[in-house]
Formats: C-alpha cells, structure tokens, sequence
C-alpha cells in the first residue's frame, strides 16, 4: 500500500496533508502497531545517538576503549540491543549510524545476519538517516554530504535491500539546520524529517501555536514538492522525558511493580507520565505524539530499557479500563510519520532555515562556523582529492586499480571523508585527540587514492616516471622542485566544466619587485575593487573572547559558543608594514599586522576576482584573554541590513540583521547572535554593486554594520563552554605548544548584482574542487600525452559534473547538476539539456543498465537527453563497456 506526505501550496500558507494532496512518498509498514484513533497514541522509539567521534575517537567508541573519558562502547550497544528485540516482537529498535553499524555486521557470523535480516524485514530493527554518520549542517559542503549519505544507503541496500531503506532523515544533535540538508533529503525520496535542536525563542513560540511540526520548503528554485519535506522538532531534544531514563548510564527509578515492596511506585510513575504526555500533547496538533527513549551510547545493556517500558506500556495502557484515553506503544519515525498523514491535517509552511541557534539569551552557538580553520581545510581539500580519485579510477579503468606504481583504491578515502562529515568532527567540536584522528585518518585514506591516481595519469598519459606529490605546497615546500633542474608538473582537475587530467607545459613566470606605492594606487589598472570600492584596505581585527564572568552571563566562548566580551573588535595593529610586488603575471601588496598576523592582497592579469591570503597564528593568549580573528570588507554598499550566505555551497539565503522571518526576535548578542555559516561564498549588494567573497572552506560571517561584511578566520580560546567537550579550543602549533598556525585564502569579486552569480557559481566550484598537481623529474617523454579530457566538450556553464565514480566493475554513478539558483542569473538561470553520448569521451560504451533503469523526466527528450532545471540533481547508474 502506498500513501503520502506533503503538498503544494504557496509559501507562508498552510497545508494539508492527505491522500491525493500529496507528493512525497511514504511505504506504509505492514509491521507498524495498531493504535486508538479516539486516544493519544503516545509513540516510544527507543534509540542510541552514537556520535562517530566527538570525546572518544571512533575507533574507541565501537570497542568502549578510554572509558575513563566517556563510558561508550557501541559493539555492545548493538549485541544487547538484538539479544533483546528477539524476546518479544512489539519492540522495536531504531538505528541510525552506517558505519558503526557496518563494522558490526562484519563482525557476525551467518547465523546472526540471518536473525538481524529476520528483524529487519519485520520492521522490528529499522534504519533512519541511513549515512554513514549523521552530518553537520554548518560547516558540511554538499557534495562531501551526498558522498556520505551515498556510502550508507549503498551498504544498506545491498545487505537488506527494500526493507533496509530509511524513510526518514533523523538530525537529533547538529547544532542548527541547514535549508540545502532538507533539501537533499527530499530529493533523495525522503518521507520526513526529525530534529532536536531549536532556538529557544523560536521553540517557544512554536509550542504556543502547535507549529512543532510542519512542511519545510526547502529550495527556492526546485519546483514543489521536489524539495518539500515534512519535518517536526522532537519534544525532548532527543532524551527521554523527565525521570523516564532507564540506561544503565542513568539514575532515574526503575519501575517498582511488586505491591507488597514498600517502595511499590507504578502508581507515581502512570501519573508523572500521563502528565507528561497530556502536557506535550498540548503543543502538538494531532492525536499522536512522539517520544525518545534513550540518548548517548545508550542500550548497551538494553534490558534495563526494555524491561521498564514494557512495564510502562502495560501500567499506563491497563488504565484504559478506568477511563484513561491515554495508548502507549512501542513505534519508529516512520510509523509515527504515517499516523501524521493519515491525520489529514493542515501544517505550517517553513521556507527558511534554523540558524543561527541559541539555547539561551547570550548562548549561540555561532563559534563552531570557524573553530579548527586547518581541520576544516584539510577536510574541503579531502574531498577534492577524493573527487579527483573517482574520476581518474573511471578514466583509467582497470589499470588505476592495479598498475604501474601498485594497488589503489578509493574506498578508505571515501571511509574518512564520509566520517569528518560528522556533527562533531569537520565542525571543530571534538577533543584535541580526536581532531588529530580525523585528520589521521583522511591523511591515510589518501595513500591508496594517490597510488590510483598515479597509475591513472600512467595510462592515460603514457608516461612511466615517477609521479611526486608535494604535500608541502602551502608552505611552499617541495624538495623534488628545490632540488631538481627541470620538473614537469601535472594538474588533475575534479571541477567538471571540462574535465582534464594531465596537462604539462613550460611556463616561464616573470618576477619583478618594484618600489613600495601606496596601496590604493597600486591596482590602479584591471579592477577597480580596490581603487574605487572599498573604503580602505581589508582589516584584520579580534574580537576578545568572553570568560564568561560578567553581570549578564557566565557563558564563555568556546568551541560551540562564539560570545565575544565587546560588540566592538579591536584593531590587531596600527603600525602595518607594508610591501609590493608588481610584475607582468600579477600585482601584490603584503602587509604584516604583527608577528601573528599577515596579509597578502594579489590581484593576477585578467582576473576578475581579488585574492587575499591570510595567515593568523599562533594567537597570542598570555593577556589572559581567548581571541576571534576576523577580516572585515568596508564598503559603500547600500545594504539596508542585508546580506547573503549560501547554504551547504548550493543555494544562497538572505539575511537580515537582527532579524529572523519566523519569529519576532529578541537580540541579546549584536555580534553572535547575527553570525551565520559559509560554506563557499558570502555577498552584499545594491541595485549597482555587488560584493561577492568566495571562501576556502566553511567559516562563520555576518554584515554587522551596512556596507560591512566580515568572515572570522581563527579561534584560541582558554576556557571551556560547558557544552560537553571538557576542554578549552587551543589547539597546538607544529611545535606542540605555541599555538596553530592557519593560512588561507578570499576571493572577492566587485560586478553587477546581475551578473554576479556568472562569475561566483564557477569561481566557487573551482576552489571547491582544486587541481591536483604532481611532479616529475625532467622533461616529458616524447611519446607523453599532455593533455587529456574526459569530455568531448566543456558541459554547458550551467551544468556541473557533481559525481563520476566507479559503483562496480560494470558500472559508474553518475551526477549531473544544474548550478544555478533560479533567476539568479539572466543567462544561465533557465533549463539545460544535455546528452550524455556527446557529452562523454567516447573511452566507453555507455549503456544504462536493465536492472537500474533510468528515470526518466518528461522533460527529458529522449533516454540520452538529460534536462536539468535550476539546483536540480539528477543521477545515473550506467554500465560501461571498454572499447
């Protein structure tokens, strides 16, 4: 049986949701319990939340290792949890995490796949989310987050097929959320999602309303019901009620249900929960509420659980008898989810997102945008190499897998980077040890990837030599370069507009150092940027963090919490040194803050964009005093308190400052409570000029003052925020002990606000996903091929390859993307077809595979043609078949 959820209607109205009304849709489970329609079904879903590292690495989180830090073992979560399930068929269990759960089905012998199989099937056992982690929100890129969900879903499909399918997007801990995850989930087939975290004014108005769940339109551009998710914000966080915790991590009463103990409390427990349950009802619409048993690395020993909320069900449910219109009853997500359709009710109507968020007046948890800057680098660069893998193991064949340089592969790399996509890994919020994991563990992923890469670029170029990598560059280190007279370097390019592999080319760089002009003058020629706009030169400022020891509030800044002691920054240094470069390539000015802080501002031949490299560290912190680096762009923009930041690289949003669309705000903190994420870019605009500044990696930013826009760079702070982690954000320098040295770089734009997104759309995709560059001594062989494309042509401008990679031995997955958001742009905001025969290198014989077909659009003009329309994604699995 088939029904669904959602439905069309304009933005700001409400909807309802019935049969026939609906678009998205949801597989009733046969196995979903019966439930009272004239009671309050009160829905248990017993959980875990099992982060993927945040205390503990996740190595020792699966094997309960360092105990003396957390308490976690998530192997016995699993082994207790299937002990328990099989006692009694009305429990039920949901599951969240792929890859924990991966490593423990490995870990299994026959007879215990055939039973967790068994459950499987019956509804009984049930995967929500399904990606190999549950992702963060704010410093996430999309394509890193559809690698991610793809890694999960593929195991849980091969190993349970259709029953193994999650139905629902279960976000219960990242710390704000973000409009492009929605939308993802919708496009991914995605019945409804559910979250934990809201703002607390935000979530108070909702309970006076009954807006606690609602249809989120998630996208601007994608026509209705593409991105519309049903969602709802659980009542509890993702904790059980108040004195309901049954874990053996807990210290709330079991449930006494002997009369002649003199503790005897059944009566005390069935009153405290039909009060709790008639209380959430209240804030709630429909005759059915949800709850969550269990939290943290709870279950893993799940008798305690199950016991008691048996005993709670029967206590509670037995009441009936007497009057009570209260039905308890073991569910998952997606039960509940059907009871919401079935309730034909009308919803509220979201249409933006849920940052920033706060959980109290001077509590936003805004710092976490930037918090770990090289972390986060190195996670956007990861992801990178691992695009320009995939690619090349589909270009090369079989011979990138096992070659020239030996045996390759992408699947450790595609591992890693699928886990720093977790809520407490690429956003900074892990323990010292455990950054240091994360990044451990995609510096080891990348070995088997660059033996692929470099027995692809063999194959494809002809070329033998030995291939280098400089892991250095950032620093300007390559002993092969240093040390040799004549080096061919090769760029591998992911960012699929045309997609090359192996270019070598002599090129002779002109340097000239030229006499020290004033800063404004010397970009005299080619942009105007800064000549004419800006009101001065880029700033580097600090904002001092707060110790948390003020009137107003004893929060501190801290990994989470950006909470600076002054709404005003100060300035690093009056006294700038200041130095140029001028040449026939480009045009430099470099300019030293301090022994902490420098700048260099280049400007390269006809480019239309301005880079700014910064190099903050290590912060000083012997004045007692945790400090937040910011750049700040003074301009004569007329903003009028507004200002643009994309969400997730894809779709950009506006903000106003203080200001939210869903509620009335209460300002508390002018600075942090007006910082948003960015994940690529951030701009500020008027009917002439647009400012647009394209980012290396995820950082925090705002527009504090019109005109202004500023991105924090770097964050030491010295005292913990109270949120869980237990220590301070300082990270430590190369040394151990000076502090972490950050470098990186800005690009800004200055054009036309119509025709800004023509140069930000591919100016951002191409520092997402940079040329890999390798080296070789000497020449070229003469026999080298240097150039090479996996395309006939470039795609059209509008259109990006978003994935191209090896499913099996027979077939690629392939993704197409239109990039632009709809009327963004005059000339590239419109449909776009493209065919996939002309379009591909003809290196294969595509053909789509009888066992996945394709679906194809009715936009669509022919198998081979492929429409996309704006932000959409669509996605084909082909067999391919070499020459």
């Amino acid at each position: 049986m088939i029904t669904t959820i959602g439905t069309k209607i304009p933005a700001g109205q409400r909807t309802t949701a019935g049969i026939n009304r609906v678009f998205v849709t949801l597989v009733v489970l046969q196995s979903c319990p019966g439930t009272q329609p004239s009671m309050l079904n009160v829905h248990l879903v017993p959980h875990t939340h099992d982060d993927v590292g945040w205390l503990k690495t996740v190595d020792q989180y699966y094997y309960g290792d360092r105990n003396d830090i957390q308490h976690a073992g998530v192997q016995y979560i699993l082994d207790s949890v299937v002990e328990q399930l099989q006692k009694d068929p009305a429990r039920r269990f949901i599951y969240v995490e792929t890859g924990f759960f991966y490593r423990w089905w490995r870990q299994q012998d026959q007879a215990m796949r055939h039973i967790v199989t068994q459950l499987v099937d019956e509804g009984r056992l049930e995967f929500i989310n399904g990606g190999w982690c549950m992702s963060d929100e704010a410093a996430t890129h999309y394509t890193a987050v559809i690698d991610q969900m793809t890694l999960g879903l593929r195991f849980l499909n091969e190993t349970f097929g259709e029953c193994g399918r999650p139905r629902v997007a279960w976000h219960i801990d990242p710390f704000g959320h973000a409009r492009e995850h929605a939308s993802i989930f919708a496009q991914m087939g995605y019945d409804g999602l559910f979250f934990g975290r809201l703002d607390y004014q935000d979530k108070a108005r909702r309970m006076k309303t009954k807006e606690m769940e609602m249809l989120w339109r998630a996208s601007d551009s994608l026509t209705p019901p593409m991105a519309d998710l049903f969602t709802g914000v659980l009542p509890n966080g993702y904790n059980p009620p108040d004195g309901f915790c049954w874990d053996q991590l807990c210290n709330d009463a079991p449930i006494r249900d002997d009369p002649q103990l003199e503790d005897f409390n059944v009566d005390d427990i069935v009153k405290r929960f039909l009060n709790v349950a008639h209380a959430q009802s209240e804030v709630y619409k429909t005759t059915h509420i949800i709850m969550t048993m269990g939290s943290d690395f709870q279950y893993e020993n799940a008798n305690l659980w199950y016991k008691n909320l048996d005993k709670l069900i029967h206590y509670v449910n037995a009441k009936q008898s007497n009057g009570s219109k209260v039905n308890l009853l073991y569910s998952t997500p997606s039960c509940y989810l059907q009871e919401l359709h079935n309730a034909n009710t009308t919803w509220y109507v979201q249409t933006d997102d849920f940052f920033p968020y706060a959980d109290d007046a001077h509590d936003f948890w805004t710092g976490y945008f930037t918090s770990r800057p090289a972390l986060k680098r190195y996670e956007r660069l990861s992801n990178s190499r691992l695009q320009t893998c995939n690619q090349l193991e589909v270009l090369g064949g079989r011979r990138s897998r096992k070659g020239l340089f030996g045996e390759g592969g992408s699947d450790s790399m595609r591992e890693a980077m699928a886990v720093a996509q977790h809520h407490d890994a690429v956003s900074g919020t892990e323990k010292q040890h455990v950054a240091f994991d994360y990044a451990k563990r995609l510096a080891a992923g990348w070995g088997p990837c660059q033996v692929l890469v470099s027995n692809s670029l063999a194959a494809l170029s002809g070329s033998d030599a030995p291939r280098v990598y400089c892991e250095n560059l950032n620093i300007s280190v390559c002993p092969l370069t240093e040390s040799s007279p004549k080096v061919e370097q090769q760029a591998s390019a992911p960012s699929c507009f045309s997609s090359s592999v192996g270019a070598g080319y002599g090129l002779d760089v002109p340097c000239t150092i030229v006499p020290l002009q004033q800063w404004r003058s010397l970009f005299s020629d080619g942009l105007s940027l800064v000549s004419v706009f800006l009101c001065s030169p880029p700033h580097s400022l600090r904002y001092n963090a707060s110790a948390g020891n003020n009137a107003e509030s004893r929060q501190p800044s801290g990994a989470y919490i950006f909470r600076p002691n002054s709404s005003t920054p100060f300035i690093i240094s009056k006294m700038i040194k200041v130095d140029s470069v001028k040449n026939a390539v480009l045009q430099e000015v470099r300019q030293w803050f301090g022994p902490w802080v420098t700048q260099v501002v280049r400007l390269y031949k006809d480019s239309r964009q301005l880079e700014l490299e910064w190099t903050v560290g290590p912060v000083p912190v012997g004045d007692g005093l945790g400090k937040e680096v910011i750049t700040r762009f003074d301009t004569n923009i007329r903003t009028s308190g507004l200002f643009y930041t994309d969400s997730n690289g894809r779709e950009v949003l506006e903000r106003r400052r203080d200001y939210r669309p869903t509620w009335d705000l209460k300002q508390t903190e002018p600075i942090a409570g007006n910082y948003y994420p960015i994940n690529s870019r951030a701009y500020i605009k008027d009917k002439d000029n647009q400012l647009t500044v394209v980012t290396d990696r995820s950082q925090g930013g705002s527009s504090i003052a019109d005109g202004s826009l500023e991105i924090m760079l770097h964050r030491r702070l010295l005292y913990d925020d109270v949120r869980g982690v237990g220590e301070p954000l300082s990270e430590p320098g190369e040394d151990g002990q000076g502090g972490l040295v950050a470098r990186g770089t800005l690009l800004l734009a200055l054009t036309p606000p119509e025709k800004a997104a023509d140069l930000h759309r591919p100016l951002a995709q191409s520092v997402v996903l940079q040329p890999l560059l390798s080296f070789q001594q000497g020449a070229p062989q003469s026999s080298s091929q240097l150039e090479f494309s996996g395309l006939h042509a470039a795609l059209p401008p509008a259109v990006h390859l978003l994935t191209l990679s090896q499913w099996d031995r027979e077939s690629v997955l392939i993704r197409l993307e239109h990039q632009y958001q709809a009327k963004e742009s005059k000339s590239f905001s419109e449909p776009v077809t493209v065919n996939l025969q002309v379009s591909t290198k003809v290196l294969f014989f595509f053909s789509f595979s009888p066992d996945q077909p394709q679906r194809q659009s009715p936009s669509d003009p022919s198998p081979w043609d492929v429409t996309l329309n704006p932000m959409e994604i669509r996605t084909f699995l082909l067999r391919v078949m070499q020459h």
